[in-house]
């Protein structure tokens, strides 16, 4: 999902994010999550925290404002004990795309709008 583009919210505080976070990941503090998140594109959303709890809770927030969410089990602990790219500072970083995903996507017929 991450690779696919799928947003993903690091849902900590701003100083836990800055320390390290999901490239490619926006920060929005779990308590702000109701009121900015209809200001987000649409689309399903990836919720993550430093070990999971915090962004379970987001997920379940967001699931109840009507959006398909997930969260990253173990948090960017797990993340980053897996070898995935880790962002530090204020902004999000770059996400690393893969070129197959992009082949693939430039293969697929467009949807039946019906």
């Amino acid at each position: 999902m991450w690779r696919a583009g799928d947003l993903v919210i690091d849902v900590r505080l701003p100083e836990e994010y800055a320390s390290g976070h999901i490239a490619g990941a926006i920060n929005i503090p779990l308590r702000e999550l109701p009121t900015r998140l209809r200001d987000l594109p649409a689309g399903q959303v990836i919720t993550v925290c430093s070990t999971g709890i915090r962004s379970r809770r987001g997920a379940e927030t967001v699931a109840r404002l009507g959006r398909t969410a997930f969260t990253v089990r173990g948090g960017t602990k797990a993340w980053t004990a897996a070898g995935y790219p880790i962002a530090t500072g204020p902004e999000p970083g770059m996400r690393r795309r893969h070129s197959f995903w992009r082949r693939l996507a430039s293969r697929m017929p467009p949807l039946d709008p019906r």
